[in-house]
């Protein structure tokens, strides 16, 4: 847990981390500005310990010292769930808008950024976020157990395997075969897997990243209660990007 003086100051700027848009429209809506919109359900996320990680899954996810978010939801395994901008008809693909796990019907009626809780929150300020940084133009959600599961595999492959590379060798084939299986919404090499760590029963689902590197905030959904409900990754202003004029 973070410290007592984190977490008193937490509670005095956390309104200053909602986020730009509503989130639950993204989900609820055909359509947003010109934008045309689905939802994408893209397999199981497993949530052994209940302790979440969003991360870029080929860069810092096999990174054994990264640390979940403070919060924490009930253990289990929950549907994966895209926002999708559907494609234009002018050349662009569809684009991830948001992806959100749901831990409950219960419907948000606040959001809150999803930190570890050792930011330097005097940071936190008007549009400013913390957010996750993407490298490799994917994201995935995951759990505490399911990461240490996941950093297993990864050192294991490369002992297994010296000299190969492991997406061109590994994971391409993967994405190749989720088009191929699940073409809509997706380009020929593939936007999404829901992979399971070979040896576990974990799913692990990665995803591209609305328009690629960057860095990208997450924010829990609490309902009227002030109950977690949701998780939601939020990777394009659809309002801002997809307005009538340029």
């Amino acid at each position: 847990m973070p410290a007592k003086e984190w977490l008193e100051q937490w509670e005095q700027v956390k309104d200053k981390s909602v986020p730009p848009v509503d989130l639950n429209a993204y989900f609820e809506q055909s359509q947003i500005a010109t934008a045309r919109l689905d939802v994408m359900d893209i397999g199981p996320c497993s949530l052994p310990s209940g302790q979440v990680l969003v991360r870029d899954p080929f860069v810092y996810l096999v990174q054994r010292e990264e640390k979940p978010y403070f919060c924490s939801v009930p253990a289990g395994t929950y549907r994966t769930e895209v926002c999708v901008v559907k494609p234009d008809g002018e050349g662009d693909c569809a684009r991830y808008a948001a992806v959100r796990l749901r831990f409950s019907e219960s419907r948000p009626v606040h959001f809150y950024e999803a930190l570890i809780g050792d930011e330097d929150l005097s940071e936190l300020d008007g549009d400013m976020y913390f957010g996750f940084n993407v490298d490799a133009g994917l994201g995935c959600i995951c759990d505490k157990e399911v990461h240490q599961a996941f950093c297993d595999w990864w050192e294991q492959w490369h002992r297994e395997n010296p000299g190969k590379e492991y997406y061109n060798d590994y994971f391409s084939p993967l994405f190749e075969k989720s088009y191929q299986e699940h073409p809509e919404y997706q380009r020929v090499d593939g936007d999404w897997i829901n992979w399971q760590i070979p040896g576990t029963d974990y799913h692990l689902p990665v995803f591209q990243s609305g328009f690629g590197d960057g860095a990208y905030p997450v924010y829990w959904g609490f309902d009227e209660n002030g109950n977690i409900c949701q998780l939601v990754i939020f990777f394009i202003d659809i309002e801002q990007t997809y307005c009538e004029e340029e």
